[in-house]
């Protein structure tokens, strides 16, 4: 549901996403998960009406704060995961995704 939530969101704004993977068939677990909140700069992560944010230059979380918002129950990357610039977007809120992707509206 989170997946489709994020494609209309960025079908209607007329984003291009670039390179997509289907969460289902590439599982990508805790190390994988790390690694990827490693390379970015900030996290926002956002589930429902909550948004938390990551500055993993200044104050990274350590592992087990952020694995609990990476992760999903399976024990995989949430889905849906962007990444813009150095910026890595977890699951799908309106109010994360208007914060990192902007605010306009068609």
């Amino acid at each position: 549901m989170s997946c489709k939530k994020a494609q209309g969101f960025l079908a209607a704004r007329d984003y291009e996403v670039k390179n997509q993977s289907d969460a289902g068939k590439e599982r990508r677990g805790p190390k994988d998960a790390l690694e990827l909140a490693r390379s970015a700069e900030k996290i926002v992560a956002g589930k429902g009406n909550k948004v938390i944010t990551f500055d993993m230059k200044a104050e990274p979380p350590d592992e087990q704060t952020l694995l609990a918002h990476l992760l999903g129950p399976t024990g995989n990357l949430r889905a849906p995961t962007i990444r813009r610039g150095k910026t890595l977007l977890v699951g799908f809120s309106d109010e994360a995704y208007r914060l990192v992707l902007g605010k306009n509206l068609k």
